[in-house]
């Protein structure tokens, strides 16, 4: 198979009850270079202008814009634009993986056990974070497919197989701030609930994995074209193997994800790869309004007849759009 082109664009829209006077935001929306993954091109367009921009890698090393505005402002529009051309992933041998708890007990600290820097990285992802916990409860649920010798892989991925069963895509039954104990108990939520979940259960057990956050190819109803702005974020868990390196699941769709899905970065947890977080100084009550959109390169043209339209009309009418279809 041949590499595949996809366009992305991720617009963002604040409208504030009360003008905002300084505001100071954080974008993580540029995706990663990565092994079978470049972006061949990107642009972050900012309506009003910030007063100062930088450009660093965090902590995880995912890439990050900060925005400073310092003039009053009652909107914030941004647009993320990006190609990304992504090569066919090979798909690990599961069975190969070394036994589960070899890998856990090769991640235990104790004296005098030097470990290699690949480990000292995966350790980072061993713990509670904001929106993950190590509890009994999630060890005793990943029990039943880590049974004693498994192979760490096939393990995982019975795991991923057996959330997906047993839990219900509901998009009204969480928000950002549901605990993760609340997702387990009611069995709903959305991808990044069930990411938490799947983290929580392998942290909780000693298996070191992280929050990944990007975009997943989706395909519009049968006889229904592909509609701008329809689509969203999407989040997944990678796990830490010392035979193959970090290994992605999607529990969502319990599916190792191969060419359909954009990697923008990781963390703990969704609270590390937030596409947009910062502070402001006044602005009243706001929601964000989000329009995603991700098309492989033989959509582009037919799906975008406004790309030569100011920007700042084109989200109005993709948020219009957007509004009107649900």
């Amino acid at each position: 198979m041949t590499a595949i082109r996809y366009h992305i664009r991720h617009d963002t829209l604040y409208r504030y009850d009360q003008p905002v006077g300084e505001s100071r935001q954080m974008l993580r929306l540029t995706p990663r270079e990565l092994p079978g993954q470049r972006c061949i091109s990107h642009r972050i367009v900012v309506i009003p202008e910030p007063q100062r921009t930088e450009d660093f890698p965090d902590g995880f090393g995912n890439p990050v814009r900060s925005l400073h505005f310092e003039q009053d402002h009652d909107t914030l529009l941004i647009r993320a634009e990006s190609w990304v051309e992504l090569d066919p992933r090979p798909q690990p041998e599961l069975t190969a993986s070394p036994p589960w708890e070899a890998v856990r007990d090769e991640l235990i600290y104790r004296a005098k056990h030097i470990m290699s820097a690949k480990q000292l990285e995966a350790s980072a992802f061993l713990f509670e974070s904001t929106h993950v916990r190590v509890k009994r409860d999630f060890a005793d649920y990943a029990a039943a497919d880590f049974i004693e010798g498994r192979p760490l892989l096939e393990a995982v991925h019975g795991l991923m197989q057996r959330i997906n069963k047993e839990f219900i895509f509901d998009p009204e039954a969480t928000d950002n701030s549901t605990p993760v104990t609340e997702v387990f108990e009611n069995r709903r939520g959305v991808c990044q609930d069930f990411a938490h979940l799947m983290l929580s259960c392998l942290r909780s057990i000693g298996v070191a994995a992280r929050y990944v956050s990007g975009y997943i190819l989706t395909r519009p109803p049968p006889g229904k074209p592909r509609m701008v702005g329809a689509d969203a974020t999407h989040a997944w868990v990678s796990v830490f193997c010392p035979v193959t390196g970090w290994v992605d699941f999607d529990p969502t769709n319990a599916l190792i994800p191969e060419r359909e899905h954009v990697t923008i970065g990781w963390g703990r947890d969704f609270g590390d790869v937030s596409p947009l977080r910062g502070v402001i100084l006044g602005g009243g009550g706001h929601e964000p309004e989000i329009a995603v959109t991700m098309a492989p390169e033989a959509e582009f043209e037919s799906l975008y007849t406004d790309a030569d339209a100011p920007v700042g009309d084109l989200l109005q009418v993709n948020f219009q759009s957007q509004s009107q279809g649900q």
